[in-house]
């Protein structure tokens, strides 16, 4: 059981390698929100609490999971991710948790991001020397999701959504990179002997992971498969990178847009996809750049949009069926 001190809650992806170096265990609250048997208690939770309606179902969760889970110290990246973030910290914090701030620079400036990596280090009783060694060390189990990547893509042996499983939980690793490379291992070996599946139409998902469950099964059974998840692939640092600025100025989701999209069209033109499905969550900034998207993506977009956890209603069982159908004739 991990002692309820050392667990370090996060809103989205920071530099991990800092809580590992420091002794403590990172905890992605998104993770933990989804990946319940009830994500809606925690959106229930933070609605009784004051959060209007039109809120983010993500920032509601993260809140609900926060004080259900008894988390006492949580980072929020201020800069790079969600414009709720701020108000969130400051209702946490009102709360009795303590809530540090992580600030991705927008101008992607390595100075400034090698000042916030140590300041972070020093809050949490390290430097950044230890944490580039985790950095090595994690190097290692990014490489195995990377692997269970390309099956996806290239071999057509993994599906669309093991593929967002396996890359969505590199954020934290659950809290233990040993035993996730384990695990991860054992599933690389039993895909690795599969028959593989290349006839589907392939499509790339792009966007936030869906708070929506069982959208990339319902395009596999529509006749398409998943070639790409790309801010869950994101996750997973995908790029052979020597320090921890380096690594962190190449993950390109707290960035401009137009660092997104031209790892987007790349990805596209390897994977070979057909079309793009493009999840974007109810009342977040983000779905604003599907402007962008379909005007520089270059291949057909079918955009969903996602406000609470539910399953795949009918009509967007439908909007899928019709989209996948376009793609294959």
């Amino acid at each position: 059981m991990t002692d309820s001190n050392s667990r370090v809650g996060f809103t989205t992806t920071i530099p991990v390698e800092i809580l590992y170096a420091g002794g403590f265990t990172p905890v992605d609250l998104n993770n933990v929100f989804i990946g319940s048997g009830d994500p809606s208690q925690y959106i229930r939770q933070a609605e009784t609490d004051g959060f209007p309606r039109n809120c983010c179902g993500w920032i509601k969760g993260i809140y609900g999971v926060a004080l259900r889970h008894g988390f006492r110290q949580l980072i929020a990246v201020t800069q790079g991710d969600c414009s709720f973030t701020q108000a969130l910290m400051e209702v946490l914090h009102y709360r009795g948790i303590s809530v540090l701030p992580f600030a991705f620079p927008f101008d992607r400036d390595p100075n400034a991001l090698s000042l916030e990596l140590s300041k972070t280090a020093e809050r949490f009783g390290t430097t950044l020397s230890e944490a580039q060694r985790w950095k090595a060390r994690l190097d290692e189990v990014r490489n195995l999701a990377n692997r269970i990547d390309r099956l996806t893509w290239e071999e057509g042996k993994v599906t669309g959504e093991e593929n967002h499983l396996w890359l969505v939980s590199c954020s934290d690793f659950e809290g233990d990179p040993d035993d996730y490379a384990r695990r991860a291992e054992r599933f690389i070996s039993e895909a690795s002997a599969r028959p593989g599946n290349k006839n589907a139409a392939p499509v790339a998902f792009v966007g936030v992971p869906p708070i929506i469950s069982g959208l990339h099964a319902c395009f596999e059974e529509a006749g398409a498969r998943v070639v790409l998840n790309e801010v869950q692939r994101q996750f997973a640092m995908p790029y052979p990178t020597s320090s921890l600025v380096e690594q962190y100025l190449s993950y390109t989701y707290p960035y401009s847009f137009f660092e997104r999209i031209r790892d987007i069209k790349k990805e596209i033109a390897l994977r070979g996809a057909r079309g793009v499905v493009h999840y974007v969550q109810s009342f977040c900034f983000r779905q604003i750049e599907d402007i962008l998207l379909r005007a520089e993506v270059g291949v057909p977009v079918l955009t969903l949009e996602g406000e609470s956890p539910a399953s795949v209603d009918e009509r967007t069982r439908i909007r899928i069926q019709a989209f996948v159908e376009m793609l294959s004739g």
